[in-house]
């Protein structure tokens, strides 16, 4: 950590001249990249009674918005302290703290640490090994060696054959059935049809199972089996009930377990203050800060508060909590993100002094970087380093290589590596050949890369198609989506969510807005799965640009009505929405202060501008 703080220059800022303590957030602060419109003053260590550790409180004052709502307020993050009863009271959906960060950034964000931190084992929220995945983040427990091997056919499975082959959307009948027959419902069996659930996304099915499975009392269950149901309710029900699970599970198996994977689902829906409650309970709970935790927060901060970065790398400090790999990973494209490219490299340096050399995930992003940085021939040296002296000995880096080469605009070098791959391929690297080709703009490619998966494996899933889907999105080739789309149904695959939200932005980039809008609406009407957060945002940024305040606000109390709270980009475009339309939005600033958002600097003054009773040269000569 200290070899960290050593990366980085100190920061002269008035803020922080008083004391070592002072010092060591600013070192930490620049390491960041963190500070920008907001001062961040640091109070001194708080003693506790209870033999709690004490922790380091951090206030986030906003210049632009003390005054915002007529008052001052202090914002404060304190690891370990426990809950309030007024906040324990709330329900569901606790609104972050405060979000500087733009929701088009915030989504990016999330695209991208899905596609390069890839996906959390479950492993690391059980406590298991077993080889079972879902879609949060990157397994901090994935190894270099775990990323060579050559993908192999998942284990048969008779349980999941079952499931599969159930005629009814619920598999109750089909798993007693199974049951009775006397067929295998061993521990190993259950795990293996579990396993591919999860990596098919096909969660609803997964937490038929579960919840068949303990009622039935088919299965002991253990504290990893309690995780994963939560996991389930989490993703498809949301936090509350997710919350109101864990009241059920026995006292005994409500470890830490339980809670991480509670955790990393907040942070997966991007609820700072949630997370934040939970992470302080686990506190209060006497369990130990680890990594995995803090490497959850640091990924929350990364997307919409850069500047509470600092306070987790004190926090682990602190609590002597080692960084990880992946930790690193999170801090080289936060640098990467500001386009703070030495920055970048001084985290590497540090890394590399503690004994950690970049894997090839880590590579990818600093590669990424570069091409954004306008440093294609250092980012072209990195791939080349990824490739090795035999590519062939490294396939499982192609679908790292293949959209990079793509953003250099390489197109040669991408015809090579899928040369390279295509008598053999891999469906992951399929996916990247066609997101490539994409990029390169070169769609009859990833057509052909398409139908080389189509013709090599027998049944593709929602996510192979919606590759393609995207491509036609992007470029606006509305008649082939829909065809896509009528082939998916064919075919039986799932449509949900990233179908949608493919269909939305396919009928946005085409002109089709109120198509969109109309398909997101039948979408929600379903009533089965919620659809994504951008589908909204997309169509919503729409109806902005024309200055259309009805249908924005339509998409704002739809959005509401799914779940979603009102965060700060939503209140973003709404404002934008009654500038283009040069009318006056009463209430907002309440509307604001209901949902505990607070304007940063941008938003402030784009507030000012629909200001009913703002004050004007003109207006104060006619008064």
């Amino acid at each position: 950590m200290w070899a960290l703080r050593r990366a980085s220059n100190p920061l002269k800022s008035q803020g922080f001249g008083l004391g070592t303590a002072r010092a060591c957030c600013s070192r930490l602060e620049v390491l960041c990249g963190c500070l920008d419109d907001e001062a961040v003053t640091l109070a001194s260590p708080r003693a506790v009674s209870d033999g709690r550790l004490p922790l380091l409180r951090f206030y986030h004052q906003p210049h632009d918005c003390s005054n915002f709502f007529g008052g001052r307020r202090g914002l404060s993050s304190q690891a370990g302290a426990e809950s309030s009863g007024e906040e324990d009271d709330l329900e569901e959906g606790f609104s972050e703290l405060e979000t500087p960060a733009t929701a088009d950034a915030v989504q990016k964000s999330m695209a991208e640490d899905e596609k390069e931190y890839g996906l959390i084992s479950e492993s690391e929220l059980s406590g298991d090994h077993d080889d079972i995945e879902n879609d949060l983040e990157l397994s901090e427990t994935e190894t270099e060696a775990s990323r060579k091997t050559t993908p192999s056919k998942r284990k048969f499975s008779k349980l999941f054959k079952a499931i599969m082959d159930a005629p009814d959307i619920s598999i109750h009948s089909t798993l007693t059935k199974y049951a009775e027959e006397g067929n295998d419902l061993s521990r190993a069996e259950i795990s293996l049809a579990m396993a591919n659930l999860r990596t098919r996304r096909m969660y609803g099915k997964a937490l038929q199972l579960s919840e068949w499975l303990e009622t039935n009392k088919k299965l002991d269950f253990i504290e990893r089996d309690y995780a994963s149901c939560l996991d389930l309710i989490a993703k498809l029900r949301g936090l509350q009930k997710a919350e109101s699970y864990i009241q059920k599970i026995p006292e005994s198996f409500r470890g830490e377990v339980v809670y991480r994977t509670l955790l990393a689902n907040c942070v997966a829906g991007n609820n700072v203050k949630k997370a934040e409650e939970v992470f302080n309970r686990m506190k209060d709970k006497g369990f130990p800060v680890t990594s995995f935790a803090c490497n959850q927060l640091l990924i929350l901060y990364k997307r919409l508060d850069k500047k509470k970065v600092a306070d987790v790398l004190l926090l682990m400090e602190k609590e002597n909590v080692k960084l990880t790999q992946f930790s690193y990973k999170i801090l080289i494209d936060i640098k990467g993100q500001s386009n703070d490219l030495t920055g970048m490299d001084q985290v590497v340096e540090a890394m590399k002094s503690e004994g950690i050399e970049p894997d090839s995930s880590t590579q990818a992003i600093l590669a990424k970087h570069y091409v954004s940085g306008g440093r294609k021939e250092k980012a072209e040296a990195i791939l080349k380093e990824m490739e090795g002296d035999n590519l062939k000995e490294h396939r499982w880096t192609c679908r790292l290589l293949l959209p990079l080469y793509a953003e250099l605009g390489k197109a040669d070098q991408v015809a090579r590596i899928w040369k390279l791959c295509e008598s053999n391929p891999w469906l992951d690297v399929c996916m990247a050949a066609i997101e490539a080709w994409g990029k390169l703009n070169k769609v009859e490619e990833a057509e052909a890369v398409f139908k080389r998966m189509s013709k090599t494996w027998k049944k593709l899933s929602t996510k192979h198609y919606t590759a393609l889907l995207k491509v036609y999105a992007d470029h606006k080739m509305l008649s082939k989506g829909k065809d896509l789309v009528k082939q998916m149904a064919e075919s039986g695959c799932h449509i949900g969510p990233l179908t949608w939200d493919a269909l939305v932005k396919l009928h946005v980039e085409g002109g089709e807005v109120e198509k969109a809008d109309s398909i997101l609406l039948k979408a929600q009407q379903q009533n089965k799965f919620k659809p994504m957060f951008s589908s909204y945002m997309l169509i919503m940024d729409q109806y902005a640009k024309r200055g259309d305040i009805h249908n924005t606000e339509k998409i704002f109390h739809r959005m509401r009505q799914v779940g979603y709270v009102a965060r700060f980009k939503q209140f973003q475009t709404l404002v934008q929405a009654y500038i283009n339309a040069k009318t006056p939005a009463y209430g907002i600033r309440d509307r604001m202060r209901a949902d505990n958002v607070f304007p940063n600097k941008a938003l402030a003054a784009q507030v000012a501008q629909v200001d009913a009773f703002r004050k004007t040269a003109v207006s104060e000569l006619l008064d």
